[in-house]
């Protein structure tokens, strides 16, 4: 396969988000008033799709996040993995890719981050799962808010039944979830806010649920209710005492962001760029 650069990948993504961007507006016009949402598949030519899975590192060479809340495996250091993959990461941060989707969704200062702050690469295998939660309201410097969610998914003939799919909870963490399948060369799209829950389904089958991930941020949030939060976990509904940990848990994390406004160390999900 011929090898592609950053901005010819970019070039491609563009055209496809742009040819159906009315189509995209108002599917997140729709979905606005409770989480904003979109996606759109066959985002980028088949082969190049099929090549991002098949360089993708193995659990192994990935950090493995295991706890009460999640169990993924998670890297940020693209100088480490195929540069296919850091060019696909990249090419969503174009300045023409950025802008359109800002239009899409309606706003107007939006930025991408270079430093891949808890973006890059995510697997989940068999068993691993992400429960309901609000992700962190702002950047590693606290300066620019959290307010977009992009996650492409690049793992072919990924079923409905094999589990590893993204839930949105637009009536909370207590109701029932919208589910978006986490198709091979999907682009899903969603808004982050003080209201955004969402989860991932515990992955049931013997393979690899694998996705390229970006958060876009912008210098105002998007509700006007939107405060300073640390992310926040829940259990499933039916899942009491899970909960009652992770209230305690999110609750002891937001007293220490008091105390110390970074935090107490810094967030090793960082691109290190040793250039």
């Amino acid at each position: 396969m011929e090898i592609l650069s950053t901005h010819e990948i970019s070039k491609l993504i563009y055209q496809n988000i742009e040819s159906k961007k009315e189509e995209l507006k108002a599917n997140y016009e729709a979905s606005k008033a409770k989480i904003g949402y979109f996606f759109i598949d066959d985002v980028l030519p088949i082969e190049i799709a099929k090549k991002c899975f098949e360089v993708f590192p193995e659990p192994s060479a990935m950090r493995c996040l295991k706890s009460l809340r999640e169990y993924k495996h998670v890297s940020a250091q693209m100088d480490n993995h195929d540069g296919l993959l850091e060019a696909v990461i990249y090419a969503f941060q174009d300045k023409k890719i950025v802008e359109l989707i800002g239009d899409i969704c309606g706003i107007e200062s939006l930025y991408a981050d270079e430093s891949l702050y808890a973006g890059g690469l995510s697997l989940m295998a068999k068993d691993n799962f992400l429960h309901p939660h609000l992700d962190n309201s702002h950047d590693a410097e606290r300066e620019r808010w959290r307010v977009l969610n992009l996650l492409y998914y690049v793992t072919p003939d990924w079923k409905l039944e094999n589990g590893g799919h993204l839930e949105l909870w637009p009536d909370g963490p207590k109701q029932k979830p919208v589910l978006i399948e986490s198709k091979f060369n999907r682009l899903v799209v969603m808004a982050t806010h003080d209201t955004s829950w969402h989860s991932v389904n515990q992955v049931a089958v013997d393979g690899s649920r694998c996705c390229i991930s970006n958060y876009y941020f912008s210098d105002s949030p998007l509700k006007p209710t939107d405060k300073f939060h640390v992310t926040k976990f829940r259990g499933r509904p039916d899942d009491t005492f899970t909960n009652i940990i992770l209230d305690l848990d999110a609750n002891l994390r937001m007293l220490l962001r008091k105390i110390f406004k970074k935090g107490v160390r810094k967030n090793p999900h960082v691109y290190k760029n040793k250039i």
